[in-house]
């Protein structure tokens, strides 16, 4: 494991946030566990003349601190983020999974507070800085993975390590496709959606920012969204996890939102403010490594064949008017072991089954049968 982790330890830092002289990294993680995988991210930084920082917080403190949110608290912690990227060039944020419903009791009237409050200093997190956010193998994620512990940490290691490289050469064809398509129309089991993305520019997941990675996404025209989508994969959300998702959408809205658990708490999401009932990310993954969900986007919106479409907030590099507290994403397989289903591009089809059908797109279905 460690001759992956130190691979991984270069990629990060040398490729994706590409670390230059005096720039400052601040590292954070949530585990003593990452402490050898730290030590690498160190060691590479130093050497490309870099200065690293380390901030480590625990998942169930951090839970109880916000459980007991008060104004005054959200200020301090408004404070503490403007400074962090006052002071920091570069980001390196390090989760490590214990318990999905870890933020269950945390009060939505507060979790909406603190993203008002930080809205500012978040942006320019997001679109001033580098940043890059990976997800360390942990006991619960090769439980949610249905691996063993070692299991887990050798997969994971692997679909982290792919080579982004060659993947950034070879999305450039679907890029390229994307950014001078009009009308999509999205077919599955328990969906028919249809919308444009005409004028909206495309963006490569290669690597940069998110680990794993492996995705080209869009944003839909605010207003254009009409039919019906049926997610297929759990999706976690705000210390819930939910299945079965489907949503109906009328001139980009969702007007209805349906899942196993009962709507009322799905709803209540949806009803955080008014962009969250529409639409700011359109995304196909693609993976060569991710087959399967195990209720972590981080990994599943990357699965091979699969497609996420995202009500809330808009990516500032692909933005179509929509600001939201909520960006949630929720993913549909298109694979045929998933039910199958087709993606028309000004209605001539370019996915089928999860495998796209256009030669110059065919080297992104990789052969996941290998």
């Amino acid at each position: 494991m460690s001759e992956k982790l130190k691979e991984l330890a270069n990629m990060v830092v040398g490729y994706s946030i590409n670390v230059q002289k005096n720039e400052k990294v601040l590292i954070t993680t949530q585990s003593l566990q990452t402490r050898e995988f730290i030590s690498y991210l160190i060691e590479e930084i130093y050497h490309c003349g870099g200065i690293p920082v380390v901030k480590m917080s625990d998942p169930i403190l951090s839970s109880q601190l916000a459980e007991g949110n008060t104004d005054e608290r959200i200020q301090l912690l408004k404070k503490l983020q403007e400074e962090e990227v006052e002071n920091y060039d570069s980001f390196i944020s390090i989760a490590y999974g214990i318990n999905d419903y870890e933020t269950k009791n945390v009060p939505v009237s507060m979790l909406k507070k603190l993203k008002k409050a930080t809205e500012k200093s978040h942006d320019i997190r997001i679109n001033q800085r580098k940043w890059v956010i990976l997800n360390f193998p942990s006991p619960l994620d090769g439980h949610k993975a249905k691996m063993s512990t070692r299991e887990f940490e050798k997969f994971s290691l692997d679909v982290m390590t792919v080579d982004y490289r060659k993947m950034s050469r070879l999305i450039q064809p679907l890029k390229d496709l994307m950014d001078k398509t009009d009308k999509v129309r999205i077919v599955s089991p328990g969906t028919d959606l249809t919308f444009s993305i005409k004028g909206m520019k495309s963006i490569p997941c290669t690597g940069e920012k998110n680990i794993p990675d492996g995705e080209l996404y869009t944003a839909p025209v605010k207003n254009s969204v009409n039919g019906t989508l049926t997610y297929n994969t759990p999706s976690p959300y705000q210390g819930n996890v939910f299945h079965h998702v489907s949503l109906k959408f009328q001139n980009g809205k969702i007007v209805k939102a349906t899942c196993d658990e009962g709507n009322e708490k799905l709803n209540e999401i949806f009803d955080t403010d008014e962009g969250a009932r529409y639409v700011g990310e359109f995304s196909l993954g693609f993976n060569p490594k991710i087959l399967y969900p195990m209720g972590d986007i981080l990994y599943d919106e990357k699965i091979l064949g699969s497609l996420h479409f995202t009500p809330g907030q808009a990516y500032r590099d692909c933005y179509n008017g929509n600001d939201s507290g909520i960006h949630w994403d929720m993913v549909l397989i298109q694979r045929q072991d998933y039910g199958g289903g087709e993606i028309y591009f000004d209605d001539v089809l370019i996915r089928k089954d999860g495998l796209f059908v256009l030669d110059e797109l065919k080297p992104l279905n990789f052969d996941y049968r290998e």
